[in-house]
């Protein structure tokens, strides 16, 4: 007890530390939100990967459908890497810092209402981004107090509290650099943490091979494959179908994330663009990819402390339930690779939702003028208020950590995934597709939340996103189309002429 509350303290301290450091980034607006544009590669590519894995991966995911796919739960994290870092960065990373900077928007709905030419727009991202980040950041104070339920035997009430409280400390006193540089410490924390903890569950059963062994004697209950041994093992495992709605989800559904794609907005310059991208994907493979291939062996500790008085399996339970046993030392170590997950995504969250409501709704609609200082100050209120709102949430949680995650990605991602994409690459689109794309985004997943006419919210998830990049397009064929000069001349930053040195370029 005494090395994980040591190695915990340390942690917080350095949090805050960084949080003062990062003061002198915070008298601007842009520098609250952006850090300025100052983001090299190494900040830049943490802070896209830890905001992208959290406890919500680590505890839920991976305990949740390492349980139902085994080791081809695997594909998650691979997917993970190549589609929502690597195919994100070179799609999306070089476009959205020119069209962002050009169009001087410093949040995706500043984006959609300077692009499409619409208020309207703009509000009503604002809207969807504050009420759907919400359940997002339930569901990561959920998985992580698990974890520390295990640890330290403290209440979950307690953890979500504190947690809460040292989440709100540094981003109110650091901004966006507070944020960038304590997600580059946690970072490293992440990729230790997962290989100890990998390595320290395997050797439980006797090592890998072993461990695979076990796996493969163990019948499949999915419908499909019912009573088969070795489905746990297979190459796509018993159910390939849904588990590719899951890797549609987990990996495209950043795409459309406004506080994923609020790291390109930061960036520095082309060098950060190039090196990002590697440092991210490798990021994602190794946590991501480590994360999904732990949870496949989760059946190898089926017992009562994974499943309720009924006998049903708690999925949130299955991987504390694998580090139960671990040496104090290696359970300390995953406390603070969880922690450090969960922090850094929960400071995203918080900033992009406070910045979110302040620029686009309050600015110029509540209040007409607001100074640089008024700005900030109310974006640092409405940093406690968001963490208040999800903190009651996660004090109540009605459904399981993947469930919550699953609808607020499905909704965000499906409203946003589309319009913003096509905008960085189509004149084309109009302001009714864009509006259409919303109404599907947050139509479907509401209304599934209701009916459940699609079993899992995973899989409704994954269906508005592929539903939105249709319709957009379709839409806009037979709608009324912006004003051809205006999004000329958008464009036309894309053709701005620069010079670049021979390292970079022969001609």
């Amino acid at each position: 007890m005494i090395i994980k509350l040591a190695m915990l303290i340390v942690f917080f301290i350095a949090m805050i530390i960084v949080g003062i450091y990062a003061r002198k980034h915070t008298t601007s607006v842009d520098g609250f939100v952006l850090g300025g544009h100052s983001a090299g590669p190494w900040l830049t590519a943490f802070a896209y990967g830890t905001s992208y894995f959290s406890a919500v991966v680590f505890i839920g995911y991976a305990g949740q459908f390492g349980w139902k796919y085994g080791m081809s739960a695997t594909w998650i994290g691979i997917g993970n890497a190549l589609i929502g870092s690597l195919l994100a960065w070179i799609v999306l990373g070089r476009r959205t810092k020119v069209m962002t900077r050009h169009l001087q928007a410093r949040t995706m709905p500043e984006f959609f209402e300077k692009r499409y030419f619409s208020k309207g727009l703009k509000i009503a991202a604002s809207a969807i981004c504050f009420i759907f980040l919400v359940p997002y950041t339930a569901s990561i104070y959920n998985g992580l107090s698990r974890l520390f339920e295990m640890a330290f035997h403290i209440p979950y009430q307690y953890c979500v509290i504190g947690m809460a409280i040292f989440t709100g400390l540094y981003v109110i006193l650091g901004g966006y650099m507070a944020t960038a540089i304590n997600d580059f410490i946690q970072g490293i924390i992440m990729l230790v943490g997962i290989c100890v903890t990998i390595a320290a569950v395997l050797n439980i059963n006797g090592g890998f091979m072993n461990s695979v062994f076990e796996m493969a004697k163990i019948p499949s209950d999915n419908p499909v494959t019912l009573g088969q041994q070795g489905a746990f093992t297979s190459f796509f495992g018993p159910d390939p179908v849904n588990l590719l709605g899951v890797v549609i989800l987990t990996s495209l559904g950043t795409w459309g994330l406004p506080q994923m794609i609020g790291k390109f907005y930061a960036i520095k310059d082309e060098k950060s663009i190039n090196t990002g991208t590697v440092i991210s994907t490798i990021f994602a493979f190794v946590v991501a990819g480590g994360s999904y291939f732990l949870g496949g062996f989760g059946r190898l500790f089926d017992g009562p402390g994974i499943r309720d008085a009924g006998g049903n399996v708690i999925f949130d339970r299955i991987v504390p339930e694998m580090l139960v046993d671990l040496p104090d030392v290696i359970v300390a170590v995953v406390v603070v690779l969880v922690l450090s997950a969960s922090m850094s995504t929960l400071a995203s969250l918080v900033l992009t939702s406070s910045s979110t409501l302040t620029l686009d709704c309050l600015k110029g609609f509540v209040f007409k003028k607001m100074s640089e200082k008024q700005q900030i100050i109310t974006m640092q209120v409405l940093i406690v208020v968001f963490i208040l709102i999800s903190v009651l949430l996660a004090l109540n949680p009605s459904t399981f950590i993947a469930q919550l995650m699953g609808i607020s990605w499905g909704a965000l991602a499906g409203s946003f995934l589309a319009p913003f994409l096509y905008g960085l690459y189509l004149k084309r689109i109009s302001p009714a597709a864009v509006w259409t794309s919303f109404v599907l985004g947050v139509g479907i997943t509401t209304a599934n939340m209701i009916f459940k006419f699609i079993a899992s919210p995973i899989n409704a998830g994954a269906f508005t996103m592929v539903a939105g990049l249709v319709v957009v397009p379709l839409v806009s064929l037979v709608t009324k189309k912006p004003e051809r000069a205006a999004v000329d001349e958008i464009f036309a930053a894309y053709d701005e002429k620069v010079e670049k040195s021979k390292k970079h370029t022969l001609e």
